[in-house]
């Protein structure tokens, strides 16, 4: 069975530079990261985004993929989001279902939505690269039965689902959200939030994360990657904490 690899979001220290977070992430254990199109990796530029991926690389680590901010069904263009992640040399583009929730959307809502994901997951795989829902309120994909009704809809193999734990939901409902999309899921974003945006240590949650990854390396094909999102107030200092919590519940040693 593939092993889950343990990683980190570069949005977490937005206020760092790439060169410190790859060191932060290195020294902590981990074997990758997803570098945001906000700040650390701009569309578009090719140039810092090619710095990024033989720094990453030179330090040991992989470049998991690129998390960026390109939303379906409004206008905007995926060219230089793809442009950037190639320099990058990710193979997988986190990109939002629209910017409308399920809840109140319309018929054309979803028809645009569905044509414009159509697209970009053909443009993006001309070019080898997949692209990956965030499951995540305010779009689409905001729950579970929606996601897997976009995935239907689109019907394209190269676009899949992150997850990540509904903020304020309880363990059986996330966890039950999670099984709904476990076969489409190419990665997760860790993270402790509790009882609502509190950001808290990923032990403060023991009883989510303990389940979600024995759910997780149970799949036949279980997440490429689970991913540090966050951590309590922004504090570099704690990630080596939350990393070693992490590689725990993937069973690796400290």
């Amino acid at each position: 069975m593939t092993a889950i690899r343990p990683g980190l979001c570069s949005v977490t220290f937005r206020a760092l530079a790439p060169e410190r977070i790859i060191e932060l992430a290195a020294d902590a254990g981990l074997e990758a990261i997803e570098w945001g199109g906000d700040v650390h990796v701009p569309p578009g530029d090719t140039v810092r985004a090619a710095q990024v991926a033989k720094a990453t690389t030179d330090a040991g680590l992989a470049v998991a993929s690129y998390g960026s901010y390109f939303r379906s069904g409004v206008d905007e263009q995926l060219t230089p989001v793809l442009d950037s992640a190639e320099a990058l040399g990710a193979d997988r583009i986190r990109i939002w279902a629209g910017s409308v929730g399920s809840d109140e959307a319309t018929g054309a809502d979803w028809a645009a939505v569905v044509e414009r994901l159509q697209a970009a997951a053909s443009e993006a795989g001309a070019r080898g690269i997949g692209l990956a829902l965030e499951f995540h309120s305010g779009t689409l994909a905001d729950t579970a039965p929606t996601t897997l009704r976009l995935l239907e809809d689109v019907a394209d193999p190269g676009l899949s689902t992150y997850w990540q734990p509904t903020v304020a939901a309880s363990v059986d409902t996330v966890i039950g959200e999670y099984r709904a999309l476990a076969a489409r899921t190419s990665a997760a974003h860790v993270f402790s939030w509790w009882p609502a945006k509190e950001r808290l240590p990923l032990r403060a949650r023991d009883s989510l994360w303990t389940r979600f990854f024995a759910e997780a390396k149970a799949v036949a094909d279980p997440p490429r990657d689970a991913l540090l999102e966050f951590v309590p107030g922004d504090d570099p200092e704690l990630l080596a904490g939350e990393a070693a919590a992490l590689r725990a519940y993937l069973g690796q040693p400290g």
